[in-house]
């Protein structure tokens, strides 16, 4: 032992350099993760994300009575079936076809407000009690809208005209009027205006179940309000749910940049015709992040037409609550596969209550048809004329039962309880 001791002492002079090294080398590495080929953490990934959409505000009280309308429904342009040759390198033969279509809205209502801000402290409200001074301010929006018939209906999103006093649309051409609600239908994020004007451009209309994915695609609208804006990209997918959005949800997913005001716009092919209506965007930012929605044009050429010549959209119903399985809740209804959802509530005197249905029943099938998803079934049950009987399976009690309901008429959001 005794005779290793001077070396490591001749040593000691080299060992501390070659330590302070070893130290700096590890707090570099630690800094600068990419010096050893790692990828450092994205801290983005947990970032919140939120589905975005221009600002809501409150309901029209502009619409017609619910009594009978004698009105025509709008004749609508049909688009030639849409072509897949080789594509065009330029667009502005399609912008120029549909874009003088595309109008901007701009919608202002009237609100109260207190006099000054301090009006609102508990300690000044004392001196003043109830009476206290107000005055009113105009809040605005902005949206865009497509003029879809040579009758004057222009399709636009409810959430763009909600609770407006006045709505003013502005042509391409520079022409400027005020429009008149149709009416509306919140469930589907959907309205229909009327202006008063000659020669009407007029956009057409695409069969939006011939669209794939991959399609080429333009979003024309007033992003920020800066004018009427284009942007290019690619369907992303068709037939999105499930975004918590609306109740009937039925979306055509694109890329191309949709910003805040382009709601209501329209997203187009290449030949210049409709293929679905700009809705929202998904963001983490709350500006374009590559992920647009837009209903597709037939689901909008039907609400057109019922608002036009009903009023209102008449779905189906049946007055439940359905919530989805999950295999604990499965097995302890001693239902050997996932399938069907729970019926959680029963609406007093509705469909389902008067044929039978209670809180805790499974409902298997419908019309023969298996449940898989409940906002599918929802959907299937809205495209049910009201007064016809619908067969339903359900399971109560670890028994299969057999009940027929007749379908009722879905009633205004307003007035729905649960559903």
């Amino acid at each position: 032992m005794s005779y290793r001791l001077p070396r490591l002492r001749s040593l000691a002079p080299y060992l501390l350099p070659v330590l302070v090294g070893a130290l700096l080398a590890v707090a570099l590495l630690n800094a600068f993760p990419q010096l050893s080929g790692r990828q450092p953490p994205d801290s983005s990934a947990n970032a919140p994300t939120a589905v975005q959409r221009e600002p809501l505000a409150v309901s029209p009280d502009v619409m017609e009575s619910r009594g009978t309308i004698e009105r025509p429904a709008p004749e609508l342009q049909e688009a030639p079936p849409l072509s897949r040759e080789q594509g065009p390198a330029s667009y502005a033969a399609a912008v120029e076809r549909a874009a003088p279509a595309v109008v901007n809205i701009y919608s202002s209502r009237v609100v109260d407000s207190d006099q000054h801000p301090l009006m609102s402290d508990p300690f000044f409200r004392q001196f003043f009690g109830d009476d206290m001074p107000a005055r009113q301010r105009m809040l605005s929006s902005l949206g865009s809208g497509v003029i879809v018939s040579d009758e004057g209906y222009v399709l636009t999103n409810h959430h763009v005209i909600s609770g407006a006093d006045q709505i003013q649309v502005a042509l391409r051409d520079g022409r400027e009027t005020l429009a008149k609600v149709i009416g509306t239908d919140p469930e589907s994020d959907l309205a229909v205006l009327r202006i008063e004007l000659d020669e009407l451009p007029v956009i057409e209309l695409a069969d939006s179940t011939q669209v794939a994915i991959g399609d080429v695609a333009l979003a024309i609208g007033n992003p920020f309000g800066v004018g009427q804006t284009v942007t290019m990209g690619i369907i992303s997918a068709t037939g999105r749910s499930h975004l918590g959005l609306n109740a009937y949800e039925d979306f055509i997913q694109t890329d191309a940049a949709i910003n805040p005001g382009n709601s209501g716009g329209a997203l187009i092919s290449p030949e210049g015709a409709m293929v679905g209506i700009n809705t929202a965007i998904f963001s983490r930012s709350g500006g374009s992040q590559g992920i647009g929605f837009a209903i597709p044009a037939n689901l909008a050429r039907n609400i057109l037409e019922e608002l036009v010549t009903q009023g209102r959209v008449i779905r189906g119903w049946l007055g439940v609550e359905a919530q989805e399985l999950n295999p604990e809740l499965a097995a302890s209804f001693g239902l050997q596969a996932l399938r069907g959802v729970i019926i959680a509530g029963v609406v007093p005197g509705g469909p389902a209550d008067q044929a039978g249905l209670r809180p805790g029943d499974v409902l298997l099938s419908i019309d023969g048809r298996q449940i898989l998803d409940a906002r599918e079934t929802m959907s299937d049950i809205a495209a049910v004329e009201p007064g016809d009987s619908l067969p339903l399976t359900v399971v109560r009690g670890g028994k299969e039962l057999e009940l027929v309901v007749e379908v009722g008429e879905r009633p205004s959001p307003e007035l729905q309880s649960p559903e």
